[in-house]
């Protein structure tokens, strides 16, 4: 089994980010990469908002976003207090489809969980097949769809 590091994202990062971003797996979900890296480099500042760089075997392929839900409930009705919601992507293309999608969510996911959040949400886009299999390997449980800022989107819940 592959141990992944989550390690806090710093300004050192973005480089990788914004290459990470123009990548056409991740432009394919992420949207305009521009505009996402304005938004991800905006939030390195965010109190609500956790950024980490994962590696394995000490290579960093991907980014996983933690948020305090109060702060981005865009939509997502009434959660427990201290609900969390991630965002993430395989930034490595040679990465994906191997099961580490899955794999590092789980882990992460279960960091968060132990730590004290009763519930992590996330909210792929319902089109996004491989995301939803890899969310809900991960533990996540089918919600519903919701309408968010960015349009509709499945809602998925993983309780503690």
């Amino acid at each position: 089994m592959t141990a992944y590091v989550f390690r806090a994202m710093t300004a050192a990062d973005l480089p990788t980010i914004e290459r990470w971003l123009e990548t056409p797996h991740v432009r394919e979900w992420w949207g305009d990469p521009t505009e996402q890296y304005l938004l991800v480099s905006g939030d390195l500042d965010e109190p609500a908002m956790d950024q980490f760089i994962v590696s394995a075997d000490g290579s960093d392929f991907a980014y996983i976003q933690c948020y305090d839900l109060t702060a981005w409930n865009s939509g997502f009705g009434e959660q427990p207090k201290g609900t969390r919601g991630i965002d993430q992507f395989i930034g490595v293309s040679g990465m994906i489809e191997r099961g580490h999608g899955s794999a590092l969510i789980r882990a992460f996911v279960d960091r968060v969980l132990a730590g004290g959040a009763p519930r992590v949400v996330t909210d792929p886009d319902p089109d996004n097949v491989r995301a939803v299999r890899a969310y809900e390997k991960a533990g996540f449980e089918k919600s519903g769809l919701v309408d968010t800022p960015d349009g509709t989107a499945l809602l998925m819940v993983r309780n503690a």
